[in-house]
């Protein structure tokens, strides 16, 4: 529904290093200005002028937000402190995505545990309403002692997820065999914290303790550097050059030596599942991405 924005998308980011005057660069502090509370009746508030947002979870209900903003490749950060202790059956979700029936989606989800087992983080991309390519691991630190950056860098190329700037896990563009990539529909960034204690910890075994409610997770210091979409056109269609020399350097970037490195140790050592490697779920062969 975007094809002939995006294009222009495209052609520039050939023209690097030509930047968009209009590119926005979401300032990190206030919350107010960047993020619409969506529900929750009351769960969710923006705090401390907007340098600080919690999502709750009760028995009757959980809460979350949505970006101001949608987005059409960018690459954004956000602090995340998740819920702490008995923590088992809740999820907090993270993920950009677009709306409708063929939709696209990003996703961060942090799967609960009993006190001192570890969060699962759990990933998956959608394009065109497909998902199924879920990559799960454990993190190398408590998620829930401090706040930890996680981000998504989305362009035309490709897909990098990153905890505290390290690679996690990199979903290429391979269009070229078939796979559809989300690149013509904008999405917005949302977030939510809820009760799924019928599938998130150990398959649904382990239920929710409500005693221990309310759980919160907060967040703090949004960044979105991006191409927002307004009107139907995207804000990095224009060539005129910005004094900004490195703000749309995501447009193009890709994993050097030393990043390619660091994600295969994270992969060595802290993936838990990877829909690649498991031929008895797809027993007519993996997808055709895995092979790319």
């Amino acid at each position: 529904m975007a094809s002939s924005s995006t294009s222009a998308s495209v052609k520039f980011m050939v023209l690097m290093p030509i930047l968009v005057s209009s590119l926005i660069v979401a300032t990190l502090g206030n919350l107010n200005q960047d993020i619409d509370i969506t529900w929750g009746d009351g769960r969710a508030n923006i705090l401390n002028n907007g340098e600080l947002l919690t999502l709750k979870l009760d028995k009757a209900s959980g809460s979350g937000f949505q970006s101001k903003n949608e987005y059409l490749f960018g690459k954004i950060d956000m602090q995340l402190k998740l819920v702490p202790g008995n923590s088992a059956g809740t999820v907090t979700a993270y993920y950009l995505s677009s709306k409708g029936s063929t939709w696209d989606e990003i996703d961060f989800e942090f799967l609960g545990n009993l006190s001192g087992d570890p969060y699962i983080l759990h990933t998956n991309v959608f394009s065109q309403g497909k998902g199924n390519r879920e990559q799960q691991f454990y993190l190398w630190f408590d998620p829930t002692a401090d706040f930890h950056t996680y981000s998504i860098l989305w362009n035309p190329q490709r897909i990098i997820y990153s905890v505290d700037g390290t690679p996690i896990r990199e979903f290429k563009n391979s269009e070229s065999i078939g796979v559809p990539f989300p690149k013509n529909q904008p999405m917005r960034i949302y977030s939510s914290l809820w009760n799924a204690d019928d599938w998130a910890t150990r398959g649904g075994l382990v239920k929710t303790d409500w005693s221990q409610a309310p759980f919160t997770a907060s967040y703090r210091n949004f960044k979105a550097d991006a191409c927002t979409w307004s009107s139907g056109a995207s804000s990095c269609s224009s060539t005129t050059p910005s004094s900004s020399s490195n703000s749309s350097s995501w447009l193009s970037q890709e994993l050097d030596s030393s990043s390619q490195e660091r994600l295969k140790w994270v992969q060595k050592n802290y993936m838990i599942y990877n829909y690649c490697s498991d031929t008895k779920r797809f027993p007519q062969g993996l997808p055709p991405e895995c092979s790319a």
